[in-house]
C-alpha cells in the first residue's frame, strides 16, 4: 500500500540494526573494557544504528524486553562489563511505567459533508491490503487476502461487484497507466521477511472478457517491496520506478531505469532496510526529478535524493526520528502557501516489543524554509497513526487532513481510528470522526473523486488478521463476524 500494510502491516521489530551474526566467522576475543559510563556507552553505541532513545521514554518492563534484542543485534563489539553498564543505565533511569496519554479535548463526532456507505458484500474476516479509487466514475478496486490466495475485486460506482480475479501474491500498491495496471506485490505474505519474492506485476486488458488479466512481471526478485513511485528520473522520455524494498533485517531503496525495451536496470540508492514511502518531485526547481524517501526501520528519517544528472543522486538527510516512532507515511503539501512544499509525517506503528500507547505518535507538519530545511510547526497526537492524506476536502481554499490509525486507544477513544482535521487557518485544526469509525480496523486508505462531481471522497480498508493486544472492548469479535472489508466516505459538498 504505502499503501503500506505498513504495513505497512504489523511490520517490524522496533530496533533493527543491520549487524548479523555469521556462523562461519572465527571466534573473537572479548573486547577490552572501556572506562566509559553507561550513559556514555549508550550514547556512543546505540546511536550507531538509530537516533538515541532516552531511558525515560519507556518503562522498566519495556526496556527489559527491548535490551536483549539490542544486545543481540549489536554483535561482539562490547565487553560484557560494558554491556552490563548500558543495561543498568537504562533500567535505573527508566520509570516503573509510562502512563498512557490522555486527550485534552474530546473528538467531535459527525462529518458534516461526508456520507457513510458500505459495500453490498465483504470478505470476513477482512484482510484488506489495498484500496484505490478509480477516476471517471469507474468505481473502486481493493484486494482481500483469503488463506494462501488473494482476491482483487473491482467494484462498480454503486459499490456492487463488477468482477474479481485471483492473485498468487499480495498486492499493496496500485498504479494505473493507460491500458495497463501495475501492482506492487509484497510477496507470499505481509509479515516481516527478507525473501526476494516481491515483484512489480503488470495487468493488461482482457480482450475477450471484461476486466484485466495478469501480464508479464515488469520487475522481479524484490525484497518485500511496500510501495513504488513512478517518474522520468534521467530525462530520456521513459518512466522509471523507485522501489521501497522494506525487507526486514536487510532491504534497500532502489531505482529502476527504464531501458525503453520493456525492461529495467537496477540502481541502488540506499543499501539498508526500511524504505516505506517514496515521492518523486523536483525539489530544487532545476528541471531534474528528485526523490523524497521515508525510512521506517532503525535509522528512521526523511531523506532527499538530489538528482545530479546522469543517473547520479546525492543523499541529504532532512529529518531524523527515534526507532520508537514507528514511522509510517510521508506526504508533501504547501500548508502556508509560500510556494514551497512542506512535509506531512505520520508515525504510529506499534507492532513491536513495546506495544504501549505513545504520546509522540501522530501527525506532524514540518514547514519548508525554501532551502529544503524543515522545522516542526504542528503536531496532532493520534495513537497508532498509520496514514494521512492531505486535500482540500471542504473546498474552502486550504488543506485539510484525513487520517487513519491501526493502533488507536480502542478502550477509551475507539473513534480515534479515523480522524478528519478541518483546517481553521494558521496551522490550527478541528478534529472530527464519525460514529461508524470503530466498525473496522483501518489499515489502508485512498482519496479521490469517485463520482466525478468535483470533490474528494475517501475509501478505507480493514485488516483484522490479529486483534489488538489485550482487547477487552469486544470490537475484535464484531470485526470478525460482520466487519466490512472497505467503507466509503462520500463527499457531499457538491
Amino acid at each position: 500500500m504505502r499503501q503500506h500494510l505498513p504495513l505497512c502491516l504489523l511490520l517490524f521489530l522496533l530496533i533493527s540494526c543491520n549487524a548479523k551474526k555469521q556462523n562461519n566467522t572465527p571466534e573473537l576475543k572479548e573486547p577490552a573494557v572501556s572506562g566509559q559510563s553507561g550513559r556514555e556507552l549508550a550514547a556512543t553505541h546505540c546511536s550507531r544504528c538509530h537516533a538515541f532513545v532516552p531511558p525515560e521514554i519507556l518503562g522498566k518492563p519495556n526496556w527489559k524486553k527491548v535490551l536483549p534484542d539490542m544486545h543481540e543485534r549489536m554483535g561482539p563489539i562490547l565487553a560484557k562489563a560494558d554491556w552490563q553498564k548500558i543495561e543498568q543505565y537504562f533500567i535505573t533511569n527508566a520509570p516503573d511505567s509510562v502512563a498512557p496519554p490522555i486527550r485534552t479535548n474530546k473528538i467531535r463526532i459527525g462529518l458534516k459533508h461526508f456520507r457513510y456507505k458500505e459495500t453490498s458484500f465483504s470478505h470476513r474476516p477482512a484482510m484488506t491490503s489495498i484500496v484505490k479509487i478509480l477516476p471517471n466514475k469507474r468505481g473502486i478496486v481493493y484486494n482481500d487476502s483469503k488463506g494462501k490466495s488473494n482476491v482483487l475485486t473491482f467494484l462498480k460506482p454503486d459499490l456492487s461487484e463488477n468482477y474479481s480475479m485471483r492473485l498468487e501474491s499480495t498486492p499493496i500498491d496500485f498504479y494505473e497507466k493507460g491500458e495497463e495496471l501495475y501492482l506492487t506485490m509484497i510477496g507470499k505474505g505481509v509479515f516481516p521477511t527478507d525473501a526476494r519474492d516481491g515483484a512489480l506485476q503488470r495487468l493488461v486488458k482482457n480482450d475477450s472478457e471484461k476486466g484485466f488479466k495478469s501480464g508479464n512481471i515488469a520487475i522481479s526478485n524484490l525484497q518485500r517491496p511496500v510501495s513504488m513511485a513512478y517518474g522520468d528520473l534521467n530525462k530520456d522520455g521513459f518512466e522509471d520506478v523507485v522501489a521501497c524494498e522494506f525487507g526486514n533485517e536487510s532491504g534497500q531503496l532502489s531505482w529502476f531505469e527504464n531501458n525503453g525495451r520493456g525492461g529495467y536496470d537496477k540502481r541502488t540508492l540506499r543499501d539498508k532496510p526500511g524504505a516505506i514511502t517514496a515521492i518523486i518531485k523536483d525539489a530544487n526547481k532545476d528541471g531534474l526529478m528528485d526523490i523524497y524517501v521515508l525510512m521506517a526501520q532503525a535509522d528512521e528519517g526523511v531523506f532527499l535524493y538530489i538528482n545530479q544528472g546522469g543517473g547520479k543522486f546525492e543523499e541529504k538527510r532532512l529529518l531524523s526520528f527515534m526507532p520508537l516512532n514507528g514511522s509510517q507515511h510521508l506526504e508533501l503539501a504547501d500548508f502556508n502557501k509560500d510556494g514551497f512544499e512542506d512535509i506531512i509525517y505520520v508515525c504510529g506503528d506499534n507492532a513491536d516489543k513495546t506495544p504501549i500507547l505513545k504520546n509522540y505518535h501522530g501527525i506532524y507538519i514540518f514547514l519548508n524554509d525554501g532551502k529544503s530545511s524543515f522545522k516542526q510547526s504542528y503536531f496532532y497526537h493520534m495513537n497508532g497513526a498509520y496514514k494521512a492524506m492531505v486535500r482540500d476536502y471542504d473546498l474552502d481554499g486550504d488543506l485539510d487532513i484525513a487520517a487513519i490509525s491501526f493502533f488507536p486507544d480502542y478502550a477509551r477513544y475507539p473513534e480515534e481510528s479515523f480522524i478528519y482535521l478541518k483546517n481553521q487557518g494558521n496551522l490550527k485544526f478541528e478534529d472530527y470522526s464519525f460514529p461508524q469509525a470503530p466498525k473496522g480496523r483501518w489499515i489502508v486508505m485512498d482519496a479521490g473523486d469517485m463520482d466525478a462531481d468535483g470533490d474528494i471522497d475517501l475509501v478505507l480498508g480493514s485488516f483484522v488478521h490479529f486483534l489488538p493486544l489485550g482487547d477487552k472492548t469486544g470490537l475484535g469479535k464484531k470485526w470478525i463476524s460482520d466487519g466490512p472489508s472497505i467503507i466509503v466516505l462520500e463527499n457531499t459538498i457538491r
